[in-house]
């Protein structure tokens, strides 16, 4: 059985681990980058406070010695259902089932201002990006004697109140306390705001009401300016405009405010469901083609009683549906029966800023916050990253930070143009 994963996020990382050893089933997982990544820590990346390999790891590392696990670089053009095959970058490879592990891009609501000129919060890249022009701002503001301009260039705007938004506007308020007049004494950190703006009425909107109050009094005692119903309509001139009218000039919006799935070419229309997500059944093969399945956040599965207008977009609906996915292909081979499947809600979580974070367990319907929540959300994020190696380097790397209010990693390093292709 020839099975092809595009996509080595969550879901496809661990339906090919699930996999291993199948003496049955070859696996070849594709993936435009070389390497695995851990989407929840990319903003630790893009502020600095931990390195980039702490995070990621190459696939052909993780598959050594794997006899039936197989990597591929490349770029998905297209599929062939009825050939059962698809085009690369790079060539074609056929297959018997196809399974789209593909997670969701950054959406911009139709916004051409925003998307031309807002930094994206997605993809290790993105956070690199992120990291040089925030420090290269920074050295700017240091030269600069027009108060304005000062002030644009160390003014950061976050639009998304979920997670990530919160994260990262957390770890720039506690930059400004703790870091930037030690390394920066010419700047009057007067001049520099962050502001958290969502178009909603509450942050960490899917988190109970008690972790979205927490959050709130917890931001605003950080100095985060948090605006709610505020929805950004375009990003002009260094000028972030709200619905409402309201402006605030900045040369840093950082935008972590929605997100959606792909449109693949050779993948009927009738197969996309609410967010461009491909529509499935409860096995989570894809409605109106044959042998191909959709798993994370690219997917929308039905039959999941608990969850009828389809699974929230997180890690873990993606590691489970990896994992039921790989148990099925195995009761395929074996001709044994199929299990749908069926989400478990272990909780929902966020950081704040050091020795602060709010939990959520569903059951029973527990509540968290401050450092014993924190410790809960450390252990969590470590115990998720691919390797030891991956978790002992980050570990470390946060320990330093917390003893020292500080990091050590604020490098600007620009890749050569030249050698990107």
């Amino acid at each position: 059985m020839k099975i092809v994963i595009i996509g080595g996020g969550f879901a496809g990382v661990n339906l090919a681990k699930e996999l291993v050893n199948q003496p049955q089933i070859q696996v070849t997982l594709v993936d435009k980058n070389n390497y695995n990544f851990f989407p929840p820590l990319i903003y630790q990346v893009a502020t600095a406070f931990l390195e980039p390999s702490s995070i990621s790891y190459p696939f052909r590392k993780f598959f050594a010695g794997k006899k039936n696990l197989q990597f591929r670089l490349g770029e998905l053009l297209s599929v062939s259902p009825a050939e059962k095959k698809i085009t690369l970058s790079n060539g074609d490879l056929e297959y018997d089932y196809l399974v789209f592990a593909t997670g969701a891009e950054t959406s911009y609501f139709g916004m051409e201002n925003v998307m031309k000129n807002a930094i994206p919060m997605k993809t290790l890249n993105d956070a690199i990006v992120m990291r040089n022009t925030l420090l290269k701002n920074l050295e700017k503001a240091a030269i600069c004697k027009d108060m304005r301009k000062r002030r644009k260039l160390l003014t950061i705007v976050v639009a998304g109140g979920g997670p990530t938004g919160v994260e990262v506007s957390g770890m720039f308020a506690e930059m400004r306390k703790n870091i930037l007049l030690k390394e920066y004494p010419e700047l009057d950190t007067s001049a520099s705001n962050v502001y958290l703006v969502d178009g909603g009425d509450a942050l960490l909107a899917p988190m109970s009401k008690k972790s979205q109050k927490d959050t709130l009094e917890a931001l605003t005692k950080l100095g985060v300016v948090v605006k709610l119903n505020t929805k950004v309509v375009d990003y002009v001139d260094d000028t972030v405009v709200f619905e409402n009218g309201d402006t605030i000039k900045t040369k840093n919006l950082i935008w972590a405010a929605g997100v959606s799935a792909k449109i693949f070419e050779g993948i009927p229309k009738e197969s996309y469901g609410r967010g461009r997500r491909m529509a499935t059944d409860e096995f989570n093969k894809v409605n109106g083609v044959d042998h191909i399945y959709a798993i994370g956040d690219t997917a929308i599965t039905a039959g999941d009683k608990n969850f009828p207008d389809g699974h929230p977009q997180v890690a873990q609906v993606a590691i489970q549906q990896g994992l039921n996915l790989a148990k099925n292909f195995k009761a395929m081979v074996a001709n044994k029966p199929l299990k749908p499947f069926a989400y478990n809600d272990k909780g929902s979580m966020a950081i704040i800023g050091k020795a602060k974070a709010v939990v959520d367990l569903p059951s029973p319907k527990w509540h968290f916050k401050g450092f014993f929540a924190w410790i809960i959300w450390l252990f969590i994020h470590l115990i998720s990253l691919i390797t030891y190696r991956n978790r002992l380097n980050t570990f470390w790397n946060w320990m330093v930070a917390y003893f020292a209010k500080d990091q050590s990693l604020r490098m600007i390093i620009r890749p050569d143009k030249k050698l990107q292709n």
